[in-house]
């Protein structure tokens, strides 16, 4: 497929962003990405790039100028700015990243589900086309968490709830969704439940990653408290308590998967063990 007016990609720099843009060159499709300084983005010579911050108003016309079609990270700071300069640029089709919480199944996370219903709100408001892509668990939270550098310093991986199911989806799986939403009729008005193909717990992960790298990964389980200790150096203080009510939550309890990854890009999602072989290098000394 051939599009002539630039598809823009928000945060063209982080792993899902990055992921969009390489599903867009590979698709024929002409990327403009978004960076807040563009000129330490490492993208390939084709893809055109721009400065702009969600939570910087005077940044964002130039950005959507000649674009119709957006891919867009979920900054409640941002979204009222974002919607009046799109509609102004005539952008027709929004793809956002949002996020399964928005569907309350877990109490304890209302202040993340919050921050993203702000943003699908003020877009269902906005009369732009919208598709919502609402991941759960991220494969790579794991990165996140700072499993990357305990591997490879100790071999060790230290968390509470270690039986915690994950559906744990792959950046390039979100972002294969995202591509097929921009590029593909007939996506508009969806509200994709995406997630990984199988539920697996954190210590299969650690595992998982352990085969991967072909170095021993052991489990250190620690107390809740010593879980809250620990992702208080690493998240905001608004996370730490919807992040270990999740863990609980799941605690031995598998998560349901869907398969909306093949249904929509003919595909099955990766597993885990793919992603783990794909970031191998990560958890190498």
């Amino acid at each position: 497929m051939t599009v002539t007016d630039p598809v823009l990609v928000f945060g063209g720099g982080g792993q899902v962003g990055r992921a969009v843009v390489d599903e867009l060159l590979a698709a024929g499709v002409r990327v403009r990405a978004t960076g807040r300084d563009p000129g330490r983005l490492e993208l390939p010579a084709a893809v055109e790039t721009v400065r702009a911050d969600l939570t910087v108003p005077e940044s964002l016309p130039a950005a959507l100028a000649g674009v119709r079609k957006v891919f867009l990270y979920a900054v409640p700071q941002g979204v009222d700015a974002f919607v009046a300069a799109a509609r102004s640029a005539g952008v027709e089709h929004v793809v956002l990243l949002s996020s399964d919480t928005v569907l309350d199944r877990i109490p304890a996370r209302k202040a993340i589900a919050d921050m993203h219903r702000v943003v699908e709100q003020a877009l269902d408001a906005s009369g732009l086309a919208t598709t919502y892509l609402r991941p759960d668990n991220f494969a790579s939270n794991v990165l996140l968490w700072g499993w990357d550098r305990s591997i490879r310093a100790e071999g060790v991986v230290r968390f509470p709830y270690p039986e915690s199911h994950s559906d744990a989806i792959h950046e390039r799986d979100i972002a294969a969704v995202a591509a097929a939403a921009l590029t593909t009729p007939g996506h508009e008005g969806a509200r994709y439940l995406i997630t990984g193909p199988e539920s697996v717990t954190q210590r299969r992960q650690a595992e998982l990653i352990a085969e991967a790298t072909g170095r021993p990964v052991r489990v250190a389980e620690l107390t809740p408290d010593q879980g809250r200790a620990e992702l208080a150096r690493i998240v905001p203080e608004w996370v730490i308590e919807a992040t270990i009510g999740y863990w609980a939550a799941t605690d031995g309890v598998p998560y349901e998967v869907t398969d909306v990854v093949e249904r929509v890009t003919g595909r099955p999602a990766r597993t885990f063990a793919e992603w783990a072989h794909d970031h191998a290098a990560d958890f190498l000394p």
